[in-house]
């Protein structure tokens, strides 16, 4: 498969939010049809042998899934190879335990292709809606980070914490066929939780969505470290950013640009950063910088800059950007798969 046996160093793979486009009159679409069509967008990217796709979780109306694993377990029907997982799981206003059991049945019925990527999202809707304070924003995903990784073990658990009830030696069920559940930390950027990860001795993946990627070399360092100080091994790390293929940069840019501004300004406007020009888009879109959007060859050298400037083994595509059309999403995943993925490997043999 591309991007897995191809003899690359870098895997490739796919995420997604479920961001809500507009129908043909220019309204948003249902969320049900988004979900639709993210489960064809996932059967493409397995089709052209990418190594995996990856669901977000969202409480707001702008992005359609609010329960990942629901939505892989569709997947799993509809694909054989890929490997699915979560792009983030925000396992602080979650049950961990739970959290474990949903991705343990996905394993079950992707035969063994799942794995859970957790983090503490960029957004904070869910805290409200699941009853959390957003004082314990820091607490809440430290003590539930401590349950998971210990429910994990498939062994008995014994624990206790501030913010749910204690357990007293029970097993959570079920159990997984082989090993244990593939788990990553989502970092954005902050040493603290590096060096959480490296504790648990759990890859990382790195959201890559402003600057040079370059700059988060001293993060891969201090992991790298806070991994040999805990007397862990070294596993995996990975990048996460938004792009869009097609054929030429002209076009990957001109399709990609007033969807990423529309995006950028809404974001924009809630979070108070000033709106989004072309000048930014630009430069985000060049070569150092975090945006992968151009022609097969263009989005290649990007991945193959990454690799050299970080080491990492894994780049992953945020594909879905605002109210792209799923036509575009569709093509880029395929330029994706059959010719990005390639021509990776060969920049990088």
């Amino acid at each position: 498969m591309h991007g897995t046996d191809s003899g690359s160093p870098v895997l490739l793979g796919l995420n997604t939010f479920g961001d809500v486009g507009l129908d043909e009159h220019g309204a948003p679409k249902p969320h049900a049809q988004v979900i639709r069509e993210i489960v064809d967008e996932a059967v493409l990217a397995d089709q052209v042998g990418l190594h995996s796709f990856d669901v977000g979780e969202h409480h707001r109306r702008d992005f359609a899934v609010s329960a990942p694993e629901v939505v892989l377990a569709a997947i799993a029907s509809r694909t054989e190879r890929i490997r699915l997982g979560s792009a983030v799981t925000v396992l602080s206003s979650d049950d961990p335990v739970r959290v474990f059991q949903r991705f343990s049945t996905l394993d079950a019925v992707s035969s063994g292709r799942a794995e859970v990527i957790l983090g503490r999202g960029s957004f904070i809707e869910s805290f409200p809606l699941f009853g959390f304070d957003l004082e314990d924003y820091e607490t809440l995903f430290e003590e539930k980070l401590e349950l998971f990784d210990r429910v994990r073990s498939q062994n008995p658990v014994r624990w206790e914490g501030r913010h749910r009830g204690p357990i007293n030696g029970l097993t959570a069920y079920p159990h997984l066929e082989h090993g244990l559940l593939p788990a990553w930390i989502g970092v954005g950027g902050t040493p603290q939780s590096v060096v959480r990860a490296a504790h648990y001795g759990y890859p990382v993946s790195f959201a890559i969505i402003g600057g040079e990627p370059a700059r988060f070399a001293p993060y891969v360092e201090l992991y790298k470290r806070s991994l040999e100080k805990f007397g862990k091994p070294y596993t995996m790390l990975a990048t996460h950013s938004p792009g869009h293929v097609a054929d030429t940069d002209e076009q990957a840019r001109e399709e990609l640009f007033p969807h990423w501004l529309a995006m950028r300004n809404r974001l924009g406007e809630e979070r108070g950063w000033g709106p989004g020009s072309r000048t930014e888009f630009n430069a985000q879109a060049s070569r150092p910088g975090a945006l992968y959007v151009g022609s097969p060859e263009t989005v290649a050298r990007k991945i193959a800059d990454t690799h050299r400037a970080l080491g990492t083994e894994r780049f992953d595509l945020k594909y879905s950007n605002g109210t792209l059309p799923h036509s575009a999403m569709m093509k880029s995943i395929e330029l994706f798969g059959t010719k990005v993925a390639p021509l990776v490997a060969d920049m990088l043999a």
